[in-house]
């Protein structure tokens, strides 16, 4: 199960880091400087959808709904996988399966954000409604939030693990 986790802690990390040096700064380029949906852990408002959808060109857009969402289909499956193999490693049951259905739902978030996000890039910027955007920002809030809880749970249990090795038991 250790080799499984890190090939796929090693690929998520690669997809990660391929969205986060290339595409993502390649869509705040073709927004004037604006902060992609994706990069928004706290959500946004109507407003700020609207300014970033109207500041995006057409051949950023064109790249957010292509190449950027095809990177994030693959994304948030291979997160889920690495976070519920790491929590399989480090807890016991039933912390394994709370922290894995946390991930899940993560993951799920993720891919409705991501669709939430498609819609409003190929609609047009005075067609976008509030409550699209309400919807869409809820969805990344809950991607953010259960990402940070997940990776705090990681975080801990590995700490856990060192200690117990350091103490021989």
């Amino acid at each position: 199960m250790q080799r499984v986790f890190w090939i796929s802690f090693c690929t998520a990390a690669a997809v990660y880091l391929i969205m986060v040096l290339w595409s993502l700064p390649r869509i705040t380029e073709a927004a004037q400087g604006l902060t992609p949906f994706d990069m928004r852990p706290l959500g946004y408002s109507a407003q700020d959808a609207r300014a970033f959808l109207g500041a995006l060109s057409e051949e950023g857009r064109q790249f957010y709904v292509g190449v950027q969402q095809k990177l994030d289909i693959l994304y948030p499956a291979l997160l889920g996988l690495t976070l519920i193999l790491g929590f399989q490693i480090l807890f016991a049951r039933p912390w394994s399966s709370v922290l894995g259905v946390l991930a899940l739902l993560g993951a799920a978030a993720d891919y409705l954000e991501n669709y939430l996000v498609a819609v409003m890039l190929t609609t047009p910027v005075t067609a976008v409604e509030d409550n699209l955007v309400g919807l869409a920002s809820f969805w990344t809030l809950s991607k953010s939030l259960s990402a940070t809880v997940c990776f705090m749970a990681l975080i801990y249990g590995f700490i856990r693990l060192l200690v117990r090795r350091r103490k021989g038991g």
